[in-house]
């Protein structure tokens, strides 16, 4: 879509990062969970490295069905075994556990919800410059954050995304 405010993958995966590491927080003061807090910031602030060797896909595309949503997983294993192969042999597995994870599934839950928080805040920061080109994708976006399951992201919607809606004179 157009944008009034350029962003980059790099703004883009800090800002991940920097949610990430806030659900994980979430989740271990008020949901009672043991995140590793700063492993967790760290897959996210890698988790669209592959976009260097394969581009952004749209997100409507990239799901559109199965098939693509298949095929694309496997262009990003692709470009991620790529990225790795560059890497002097005694520093892959640093590395692989962030560009190939094997993490459990509330762990990588957190950084999807991360990255969808992340693309929220871009539609709020949009619609905030009269860009209604993001109206829908707000809503939409929203409603995939709700459908996550998650309870740290809802949290951090319910207590932090209203705060991104006011300008710098509404903030206390």
């Amino acid at each position: 879509m157009r944008n009034s405010l350029r962003e980059n993958v790099c703004e883009h995966s800090l800002e991940t990062a920097v949610i990430a590491h806030a659900l994980a927080v979430i989740g271990n003061c008020m949901l009672d969970k043991d995140y590793d807090a700063e492993h967790i910031a760290m897959l996210a602030l890698y988790h669209d490295c592959t976009e260097i060797i394969t581009g952004d896909m749209p997100t409507p595309v990239k799901y559109y069905n199965a098939d693509i949503k298949d095929a694309y997983k496997e262009i990003e294993e692709t470009a991620a075994r790529n990225l790795l192969d560059r890497l002097p042999d005694d520093m892959v597995s640093e590395y692989e556990k962030y560009l190939l994870p094997k993490d459990d599934v509330s762990v990588m839950k957190l950084v999807k919800a991360a990255d969808k928080i992340s693309a929220l805040i871009k539609c709020i920061e949009e619609e905030k410059t009269g860009n209604r080109e993001f109206n829908h994708a707000k809503e939409s976006t929203y409603k995939a954050i709700k459908n996550l399951g998650c309870d740290e992201a809802d949290i951090f919607c319910k207590k932090f995304v209203p705060e991104y809606e006011k300008t710098l004179d509404e903030l206390n």
